[in-house]
């Protein structure tokens, strides 16, 4: 699947930053671990990026997409590239958080952005320069932002979740942040790799399983095996993955081509953005016509619930987590300064 929209202006932007200088970069190949098995999180992220790194360096900088497995285990991304196993990884830090909690604020949580929100604290915020120091700091990889994710369906459930009271005793396929904060209401969480998540609910070790937006999610046919679908994604209104490198590998590219590199983040940025809203609408439309599915819109009183044990989990690892309590009030303050975008814009959809 090809998401075409950036590579010209990407084109132009590498074409400028290079100069004549470009001859002079080195040509190299590498290797890059991705923790996805395949579908549109490999194709629109992974690959893409690949691609527009290789349209902007004029084929100096080649880069090979692995799937998960390949290069090392599929939920330890990060520790392949640290340890120069992969040359770099498609990330999600949200796999990272058991090192570091600070990964579930960069990872989408249940009191974090929505997809423009992300992006606009990414670069026009503190986001970007956080994250890379986050990374720096505590992973030892360098980092470049190179994705934002959709908001999420909240649960594709075999019982109908629209209260507080219908969180208590549910059992729940879900990671990052969202399964410490759900027990808070009395859900009980499972962390299980992607291979198991189909299996799980259709078996009913879950009640309930949340993965993605609805383009990755009728992909893996969850609302094939469980009626309900519930939304919308308290749990993660949006995300982001980063392109991480190993520091040894970074140091052997050329200037130019570095600055390239971030370009290319940016650019596969948007086009994850948009490639993920058209998969999400065609898919969404697709489950909707299943007659065998009941689409389930929480109660306000659930909304309510999550934003305060939210809150209260992120005040509670900021008093011994001194990187999530700068990333956490970072993030916070700035989409406080956003807040009046939403008087004098439309809602998606509203007209």
């Amino acid at each position: 699947m090809a998401f075409r929209t950036f590579a010209a202006a990407a084109t132009i932007a590498g074409m400028t930053l290079a100069g004549g200088a470009a001859l002079a970069q080195n040509k190299m190949e590498l290797n890059m671990a991705t923790p996805w098995p395949g579908g549109h999180w490999l194709d629109i992220g992974a690959k893409r990026y690949a691609e527009i790194v290789q349209q902007i360096t004029d084929g100096r900088i080649k880069i090979n997409v692995f799937p998960a497995g390949a290069l090392g285990p599929a939920l330890k991304v990060t520790e392949t590239v640290q340890k120069g196993v992969a040359d770099m990884g498609h990330a999600w830090p949200g796999y990272d958080w058991a090192v570091d909690r600070t990964g579930a604020i960069f990872s989408g949580w249940p009191g974090g952005p929505n997809p423009e929100e992300m992006m606009m604290w990414l670069y026009n915020g503190n986001g970007g320069k956080l994250w890379k120091e986050w990374r720096k700091e505590k992973f030892d990889v360098v980092a470049i932002p190179c994705g934002v994710l959709e908001t999420e369906i909240f649960m594709h459930s075999h019982k109908p979740v629209r209260t507080p009271e219908d969180m208590k005793g549910l059992k729940l396929r879900t990671s990052s942040s969202w399964a410490e904060i759900a027990p808070m209401l009395g859900a009980s969480t499972v962390v299980l790799p992607g291979s198991e998540v189909f299996s799980a609910l259709e078996r009913k070790v879950v009640d309930a399983i949340e993965w993605g937006g609805p383009g990755g999610n009728l992909q893996e046919g969850f609302n094939k095996v469980a009626k309900y679908v519930v939304m919308p994604g308290l749990h993660s209104p949006s995300a982001a993955h980063d392109c991480i490198f190993n520091k040894d590998v970074w140091a052997k590219i050329g200037d130019k081509d570095k600055a390239l590199l971030e370009t290319a983040g940016k650019a596969t940025m948007l086009e994850t953005y948009l490639g993920y809203a058209k998969l999400d609408v065609d898919a969404y439309k697709k489950m909707k016509e299943n007659p065998n599915n009941e689409f389930v819109t929480v109660d306000k009183s659930l909304v309510e619930a999550v934003g305060k044990v939210s809150k209260e989990w992120a005040q509670k690892q900021s008093t011994s987590n001194e990187w999530f309590k700068k990333v956490y009030e970072d993030q916070a303050a700035f989409l406080t300064s956003v807040k009046p975008l939403g008087e004098f814009r439309f809602a998606i959809g509203s007209r």
